[in-house]
């Protein structure tokens, strides 16, 4: 089925900027900092300043240090009653926008009215030295200050003066002439950082059993479960079946823990009394800092807890300790990845516990360029404007450039690296308007993203390409802006790379103790949450809204759009079975009627060998019906309640089934419902979207879009077509069958190579918004 292609307002430009990659010669700063345009940048570095005159009436000063260029001045934190401060800050002057020949650094004394003058120090710009990192950097000197006619004056101040590039190491934290209209205040917020993510853990906790409950009513057989509750998540098991004061469980609950471990696990042995009501039989607090970390799928030693329970004397509450017990095997699994984004973009796949990671296989570099034509996202002085950053994540590692202020064309040239330890990773990166400077409202826009997956990438190919920004909305799909980025795969070790693509996607413990989708699902949502909370804390905060942005939080939800584009991406893939089909009908037809007299030889040389194909089959299933005689059925059949799971049916979901069409039943519950359908119409959506995936893995085995990938396959092809020209047909047909038919002790529970090959191959989900 052939699609019509995509607007080229929304199609992938390549680009050719000039960097450093790929040109022969340059400077030094070309080995290191080659995937972005260089920009200069002259440094004054403020240190220090000693002997200063007192200016006041009480003979003090309260000094500070103003640094000018033309129309763009840095201003220092001033100092109160000091002659000799220390200052130690950067200024960054653009030199694109530099329109002075001379450098003034003036040091003055804040002062009630006016502002004292104390002395100054001028530079000629043309005098300035130039510094090319790995050079060490510039050592700062004493300079007199000099009065306003250029004579001597008291005192001292101590500066460094050099042009440079943004590969300085006094580029990230200096004050940039680009946001001189930012307060002090909001500096902090326009600054690139790397960030971390939290190191996330699995925690099992198997409630096996309690000994010797103390109900309050001894009358009446005790319902028991248990509670447990760590952080904002909280999990319980079902009823006990045995109504005892011994009750058992044998259940297994799953948490997302992150280190370091602040909050305990919290379990309560609660009695269900009445419909709304429980009573707490004891209660016991288990810190994860003593629970055993397990690295593979041995059995975790289990323990006995004491319960502890709270009584109320005269108001007060008293602990009593006494002989209840629970019954708990707990541990912190690294033998798992915790899923924190959209498995179909996953950034990391490595277990939690380093002692299971394996070498790294390469480098990704990322050049962050600039980007053009952005749209303005926010009101300032009755016009628009953008205050635009980027955000990039892969595996742990979270980048964010500086904020480029009120500009439609940002250029950021900034460039970064991350290790990499599976090819068939994707990295995001985020554009976003800053929504906390300028009396912004508060939140930081989506502007667009951006998602590369690793293994489509060549090797040491330096990829530059603009990115078109695309945000659905309301009312349609938007194009927000174009991000120019310069990428990098540089792999260490082919061999190492290509024998990644035998090994299962995921660690083993997915496989040989794999969890529920359901499990996974929630788990994931809390791993999230996690990560939010933990970076909307770091300083400057990557908020909340950026961080769940690039996770795609949401990617599960139900969207008709998404179905549809699902449906279609399905019948993209049976295009060619439904093309092979035509054919075959065309050939029963006698349309070329040479092409069927071909066919029909063909046909009957195939048939005239296997003589005993036919007759194998239909006498096979002759042995099938004898062998099941014994267990035919001996009543007729009926309604099967399980079957139908009417036997489990939620009073709400039997009600909806009785209700009319349309609905007569009030708005709360009917929207309850929608959500209801929303969430599963969402995991149906995902399924039909991981049918279309299987199917595009196929196309792409032949289409080089992987092209480590396509060498491996076909290179097998080749030997396998030459081994199978020399190996007789009955042969490979017999290994086949006994391989498929081989005894469970020489079977593994690991996924086969093909397989693990297979699901590592790239699909156009990368490609959907």
């Amino acid at each position: 089925m052939q699609k019509p292609p995509q607007a080229v307002d929304f199609a992938l430009k390549e680009t050719s900027p000039n960097i450093g990659a790929g040109q022969v010669g340059g400077d030094k700063l070309s080995c290191t900092y080659d995937l972005v345009e260089q920009m200069q940048y002259l440094y004054v570095r403020v240190v220090k300043a000693k002997d200063l005159p007192g200016k006041d009436v009480t003979g003090g000063c309260d000094p500070y240090v103003e640094v000018k260029l033309g129309n763009y001045k840095g201003v220092t934190k001033h100092f109160e009653k000091k002659s000799n401060p220390e200052w130690n800050q950067v200024f960054a002057f653009s030199k694109d926008r530099i329109q002075a020949s001379v450098l003034e650094v003036v040091v003055k004394d804040k002062d009630v009215v006016v502002d004292d003058l104390i002395g100054k120090v001028m530079f000629d710009l043309n005098e300035i030295p130039r510094r090319v990192p790995p050079d060490s950097p510039l050592a700062p000197q004493w300079y007199r200050l000099e009065d306003r006619k250029g004579n001597k004056a008291k005192g001292e101040l101590m500066l460094a003066v050099w042009m440079g590039t943004q590969a300085d190491e006094a580029f990230p934290d200096a004050w940039h002439s680009d946001a001189a209209s930012v307060g002090p205040d909001g500096v902090a917020n326009i600054r690139s950082k790397v960030y971390l993510s939290p190191k996330l853990w699995y925690v099992r906790v198997n409630v096996i059993e309690a000994q010797d409950l103390v109900p309050n009513d001894k009358s009446r057989f005790p319902e028991v479960y248990v509670k447990a509750v760590l952080g904002n998540q909280a999990l319980r098991t079902r009823i006990s079946p045995s109504k005892t004061i011994n009750p058992m469980w044998n259940e297994d609950l799953m948490f997302v823990v992150s280190e370091p471990f602040e909050e305990p696990l919290v379990l309560t042995v609660d009695d269900r009394v009445g419909s709304n009501k429980d009573e707490t039989l004891g209660k016991c607090v288990i810190p994860l800092q003593i629970v055993q970390r397990r690295l593979d799928h041995k059995p975790v030693n289990s323990r006995w807890y004491n319960l502890e329970k709270h009584v109320i004397v005269d108001g007060e509450k008293k602990e009593t300790k006494f002989a209840s017990r629970i019954h708990l095997r707990i541990c912190l699994e690294g033998g798992y990845h915790v899923l924190d984004e959209s498995t179909h973009y996953s950034s990391d796949l490595r277990p939690t516990a380093k002692q299971l990671w394996k070498p790294s296989i390469g480098i990704l570099e990322l050049g962050i360029l600039s980007a053009h034509g952005l749209m303005p996202m926010k009101n300032k002085d009755g016009r628009g404007t953008t205050d635009a950053y980027c955000v990039a994540k892969y595996g742990q590692k979270w980048i964010r450039t500086r904020t480029i202020v009120d500009n439609f064309m940002p250029r950021w040239n900034e460039q970064y690296t991350w290790e990499v330890f599976d090819p068939c990773t994707v990295i995001t990166v985020g554009v976003f308007d800053n929504g906390h400077i300028q009396g912004g409202s508060g939140k930081d826009a989506r502007i667009g993203k951006v998602r590369i997956r690793l293994s489509t990438l060549e090797a040491d190919r330096v990829y530059t390409h603009s990115y078109p920004l695309l945000v659905l909305h309301p009312s349609g799909v938007k194009k927000t802006g174009e991000v120019q980025l310069a990428v990098r795969f540089t792999c260490s070790t082919l061999i190492n790379m290509l024998h990644m693509y035998s090994h299962p996607l995921l660690p083993k413990m997915h496989y040989i103790h794999p969890l529920s989708v359901i499990q996974l699902d929630s788990l994931r949502h809390q791993a999230m949450q996690i990560v939010s909370m933990r970076l909307s804390r770091a300083e400057p905060p990557l908020r909340k809204e950026v961080v769940e942005y690039m996770l795609d939080v949401d990617s599960h939800m139900w969207s008709m759009r998404r179905s549809k584009a699902n449906f279609f991406r399905i019948m993209g893939v049976l295009s060619g079975l439904i093309a092979v089909g035509k054919w075959f009908d065309q050939i029963c037809n006698w349309r070329n009627p040479l092409t069927t007299i071909l066919i029909h030889i063909l046909f009957i040389i195939l048939v005239l060998y296997p003589e005993l194909i036919l007759p194998t089959v239909f006498l096979y299933l002759f042995l099938i019906g004898i062998w099941n005689f014994r267990w035919r059925p001996r009543h007729p059949p009926h309604m099967d309640t399980r079957l139908s799971h009417a036997d489990a049916a939620h009073p709400d979901e039997l009600d909806e089934e009785f209700d009319t069409f349309p609905t007569s039943r009030p708005s709360d519950i009917v929207r309850m419902r929608y959500d209801r359908i929303r969430s599963i119409a969402g995991r149906v959506q995902t399924v039909i979207g991981d049918l279309a995936t299987q199917g595009e893995r196929f196309q792409s085995l032949l289409s080089w879009r992987d092209p480590r990938a396509t060498t491996l396959f076909v290179t097998f092809c080749l030997i396998a077509a030459i081994a199978l020209y020399v190996t007789p047909f009955q042969v490979v047909a017999l290994l086949l069958g006994l391989y498929v038919l081989r005894h469970p002790r020489f079977r593994h529970k690991l996924p086969s190579v093909p397989l693990n090959f297979f699901r590592r191959l790239p699909a156009r989900s990368d490609s959907m918004l």
